[in-house]
């Protein structure tokens, strides 16, 4: 009977279980809500007209409009400071992923004078907070000729974006087994061809999770963007502030001008995340 019992109780969930999770997903729900309450925000101003932004009480139902998307999307040089935001977000992207791979993979096989000390300080220059760098960085711009323009901007993302890079992928390429290489050297393989042939595509998933930030933060960024540039070179983020007005903050297009700029974020991560599983599910290498 005991037998019988405990059979039948089996894959029945307890009471204390269930409550325990209704109370995680609530608490989950709750975080989620807390978290996604200013995108809601944002989209819901985005299609409201000016007297409904600034209604009180707030205005929670009315009747959409696109008007506000409209007008960003007619604004002077809108497609300038888009093209702008896409060449220096995926350049310096590109930059910092080839530079990163081979400075860390460097530091994990290879020994060389003040190896400790670069390894231990890489990280921390990634603590310089951007609105520290605006001025120095100006000066010096200034007198090579890179100010106002798109490369001189890249060079700074590229150089504020290396060291949580390396520090990303030092992770992933110190869990290589020093074997394959190895074995690739003995094929006839130099130091380079065995980055390229065995490094690169075992550290997929570190590349990928290692783009998805490099690019976020050389799409939003704003101190060094708006220093750094002029009216033929500014960025998307820059641009934003444009409709800060002599005559009030026109907060319709300010919203929807953040919806437009949240979106590519959106989509290179989807497609970035999306590398980081094929890299997870394709194999696991043993030592």
């Amino acid at each position: 009977m005991k037998w019988e019992s405990a059979r039948k109780n089996v894959g029945r969930p307890r009471a204390g279980t269930i409550q325990w999770l209704g109370l995680h997903y609530a608490v989950l729900i709750v975080l989620s809500g807390f978290c996604l309450a200013p995108v809601i925000i944002m989209l819901q101003t985005s299609f409201k007209v000016e007297t409904q932004i600034f209604s009180d009480p707030p205005v929670w139902f009315f009747v959409p409009t696109i008007q506000n998307y409209i007008e960003v999307l007619q604004a002077d040089r809108f497609g300038r400071y888009l093209t702008n935001s896409l060449i220096v977000g995926l350049v310096s992207t590109l930059l910092t992923l080839g530079f990163g791979g081979m400075a860390a993979y460097a530091m994990v096989r290879f020994r060389f004078m003040g190896k400790g000390v670069v390894s231990l300080t890489t990280l921390l220059l990634r603590m310089i907070p951007p609105a520290v760098l605006a001025v120095p960085v100006f000066v010096i711009w200034s007198d090579w000729g890179l100010l106002n323009q798109r490369n001189g901007l890249i060079l700074v993302y590229v150089a504020m974006n290396l060291p949580f890079t390396i520090w990303i992928l030092y992770g992933f390429i110190a869990q290589i087994p020093v074997t394959l290489e190895e074995a690739a050297v003995i094929d006839g393989c130099n130091a380079f061809q065995v980055y390229l042939r065995v490094v690169l595509p075992l550290i997929r998933p570190g590349l990928a999770a290692a783009a998805i930030f490099t690019f976020r933060i050389a799409w939003n960024e704003f101190i060094l963007a708006l220093v750094l540039t002029n009216r033929f070179t500014r960025t998307l983020p820059v641009a934003t502030s444009l409709f800060l007005t002599d005559h009030g903050i026109q907060w319709g297009k300010i919203m929807a001008m953040g919806t437009l700029i949240a979106l590519p974020p959106l989509i290179f991560t989807f497609v970035a995340a999306k590398q980081i599983i094929t890299g997870l599910t394709a194999g696991a290498v043993k030592g």
